[in-house]
């Protein structure tokens, strides 16, 4: 949740005179969004973030669509890509449209030769597995098991793991991340009715003044391409710095479920907003207690929206052989519901201790040529079974 935050050292008036130990000035930078029109941050560079030294000739990360145009229930094992030591190469996008872009990676490795920046997106990181910290130059957000990690567009940063083992789910939003407007206030605090609150955001710590000169590899993301860029100065040479504008982590461990008599719609589980698409955050919870409730969800027409699952974890009282990683898409435009068994199955269950992302996006998903390389080419058909 993005409010107000201040680490390090600042001086008392923004735009004005701050000077280092040994009289030179500190070097102030506006990290801002939509202009000047929207949040936040100012930075204070040890030197100018600005001496480009070199760069080199850029390379395509462009999803290869295969499919533009579809209409079909898909479901896909995400744990079938392939892990990769290089961070960048083992972002595979999967499903994609003009306003999000949803990747499975599983980074074997820290990133120790480059930074990384998205130019173009917001990025929502859920770590599936993996445990470790982000750096960037407003300072250290560690992360583990079931943290959306979420870092604005243009943010220089560095991923650092524990081990090899990892597995992220990566949403790459072209417009920004934002809590649901109904959430709010008026004057942007989390209204009690909220599923979770401020508290429960963990915004970066320990910041650390890099104060070095050398050759520093930056791989920029943008429109599809990374452009590797060299400059003479640690990114991460920042003094000080406050806004709104800045990492953080919110772990789906602390989203709070909204339950009721009987079975509640999607829209309660809303965690993110976004133009275009929302996250939402399925977690362990009591079911309906209307004493003819049935907890298994009702069949549902995606008219206006496609509906992507990412399973985390857990038993899912309306679905049939699921494994962790997997991915179900189901389209606007035809209708889906619980598996064959799983509707009348589901009646007296008290709880359910499920774990799940959902992306719901408003625009038609396309799918990769990675997406049907992990595909479960039957899954059209599994309303079928008995």
């Amino acid at each position: 949740m993005p409010h107000y935050y201040s680490l390090g050292k600042i001086p008392p008036k923004r735009h004005t005179q701050f000077r280092q130990p040994k009289g030179a000035l500190y070097h102030e930078e506006l990290f801002s969004t939509f202009g000047f029109d929207d949040n936040y941050s100012l930075l204070y560079h040890v030197h100018p973030p600005t001496k480009i030294v070199q760069v080199d000739d850029p390379f395509s990360v462009e999803p290869k669509v295969i499919a533009a145009k579809q209409l079909k229930h898909r479901s896909f094992n995400g744990f079938q890509v392939a892990p990769h030591a290089d961070y960048i190469t083992s972002r595979v996008p999967v499903l994609v449209n003009s306003d999000v872009h949803m990747s499975l990676a599983a980074p074997t490795a820290s990133m120790t030769d480059y930074f990384f920046k998205n130019a173009d997106a917001d990025e929502v990181i859920f770590i599936h597995k993996g445990k470790g910290k982000l750096h960037s130059m407003y300072g250290e957000v560690p992360f583990q098991y079931g943290d959306y990690v979420v870092i604005p567009r243009g943010t220089t940063y560095k991923l650092e793991f524990e081990d090899a083992n990892n597995r992220l789910l990566i949403v790459e939003s072209f417009s920004p991340i934002v809590p649901p407007r109904r959430y709010l206030s008026k004057y942007g605090q989390l209204m009690e009715h909220s599923p979770y609150c401020e508290r429960d955001f963990k915004k970066p710590q320990n910041l650390q003044t890099h104060d070095e000169e050398g050759d520093f590899k930056f791989m920029i993301k943008k429109e599809g391409m990374i452009y590797p860029y060299h400059y003479k100065f640690h990114p991460f040479d920042v003094i000080g710095w406050d806004g709104y504008n800045y990492p953080y982590t919110f772990s789906i461990h602390d989203f709070e479920p909204i339950t009721g008599r009987v079975h509640q719609p999607p829209p309660v589980h809303q965690t993110f907003a976004a133009r275009g698409f929302v996250i939402c955050s399925f977690v362990p919870r009591l079911f309906d207690y209307h004493p003819l409730a049935i907890p298994a969800p009702y069949n549902h027409s995606n008219i206006d929206s496609d509906e992507v699952l990412y399973y985390v974890d857990g038993d899912f009282m309306s679905r049939k052989h699921v494994e962790q990683g997997m991915i179900t898409l189901h389209p606007g435009g035809i209708p889906h519901g619980p598996h064959p068994g799983t509707y009348e199955g589901s009646i007296g269950a008290k709880e359910t201790h499920e774990l799940a992302v959902m992306v719901d996006t408003f625009r038609p998903l396309q799918l990769t040529e990675a997406a049907f390389g992990i595909e479960n080419p039957d899954y059209h058909q599994s309303w079928l079974a008995h």
